[in-house]
């Protein structure tokens, strides 16, 4: 059985009803008193969505006493399939099989299944939505010259990464403080990156302590700034709630898949804001690191009028955006939203 393939061999466009099989044969060693019918399939579940492509696939349980001839995904913007793209590989398959859907537009609402044709006709998979991220509307520098692209959430305006700025908007520098015992004494802003590794700023972003972001210089860039409590919560409401806005708000994938920066399970990650929220884990009041891959933390701006302030937390094991609070000296991921 072969699994996994990505099917790019073929791309077969279609206006009709269904498939016109005729003038496809192929000599069948099947005794003629087995009947013989169309293929079995299952459509899977759609993943790594995004503006303009998506993954979906399928699984053919039986080839219906004929040898399949083709197989595929078929994706229309309509439930009835009245005019459809096939996405097909032509040749005998049976088995799981995995379809890279592209050419797709921003923001739109498409019906998928999977197919697998025989000599006698065409079986089809159960219909499955694809709802496409919304565009990336436009992009902001940071005062170092880093670039963020922005994702519209309702009312409000996101950043999609992680802030990795290292000035305050004035220039001056905000202090990277990489030795455990210092970064726990701390009263005045500084940030670093998970294990003092860079590779982890690139792909995760910076983590700041709770002064940075109350410093009146800026740490957002111009016309930002660090989400409150309250706009925090109103993200939340605008997505259903805290129980299950956090699937919406992580990026899709797991590290054991090789397919995203979570690890397994990414309990219900969809994407579908386009917030692409990271697991960046966090550095603790003591200076330790822990929960890279795991866990985002996200600060907000209200503090509680004592040593904590409110945060807002992504788990991979959950589809939760919870809200707690924790000591200002912690480091966590910076998100912007727009004033």
């Amino acid at each position: 059985m072969k699994e996994g393939k990505i099917l790019t061999s073929l791309l077969i466009l279609a206006t009709g009803l269904s498939f016109a099989l005729t003038g496809c044969s192929k000599k069948d060693d099947t005794p003629a008193d087995v009947p013989k019918t169309v293929p079995v399939v299952t459509t899977a579940a759609v993943t790594d969505i995004t503006q303009t492509s998506a993954t979906c696939g399928g699984n053919i349980t039986s080839d219906g006493g004929s040898t399949i001839i083709l197989h595929g995904i078929q994706w229309s913007l309509t439930p009835g399939f009245e005019k459809y793209t096939n996405l097909a590989v032509a040749g005998t398959w049976s088995g799981p099989f995995v379809t890279l859907v592209t050419g797709l537009s921003p923001n739109a609402l498409y019906y998928i299944r999977a197919f697998a044709a025989n000599g006698i006709g065409a079986g089809y998979g159960s219909t499955e939505t694809l709802k496409t991220l919304k565009p990336v509307i436009d992009s902001v520098a940071d005062v170092n010259g880093n670039i963020y692209h922005v994702v519209p959430i309702g009312t409000q305006s996101w950043l999609c990464e992680n802030l990795r700025v290292t000035k305050y908007n004035n220039g001056d520098a905000i202090p990277n403080v990489t030795v455990d015992v210092t970064w726990k004494n701390l009263s005045t802003g500084a940030w670093c990156v998970y294990d003092n590794q860079a590779a982890n700023g690139s792909v995760y972003g910076n983590l700041y302590n709770w002064h940075a972001l109350a410093d009146s210089r800026g740490l957002c860039p111009a016309g930002w700034h660090v989400p409150t409590d309250a706009e925090w919560n109103s993200l939340s409401t605008f997505l259903g709630g805290m129980t299950t806005a956090g699937g919406p708000l992580k990026s899709t994938g797991t590290l054991e898949a090789g397919s995203g920066l979570w690890y397994a399970p990414n309990t219900g990650a969809t994407n579908s804001t386009g917030f692409t929220g990271l697991p960046g884990g966090t550095r603790i009041n003591y200076g330790n690191y822990y929960s890279l891959g795991n866990v985002g933390y996200f600060w907000s701006s209200s503090d509680t009028a004592t040593d904590n302030a409110f945060n807002f937390v992504l788990d991979a094991n959950n589809e939760e955006l919870v809200r707690v609070y924790n000591f200002k000296t912690n480091g966590f991921s910076v998100r912007c939203c727009k004033d």
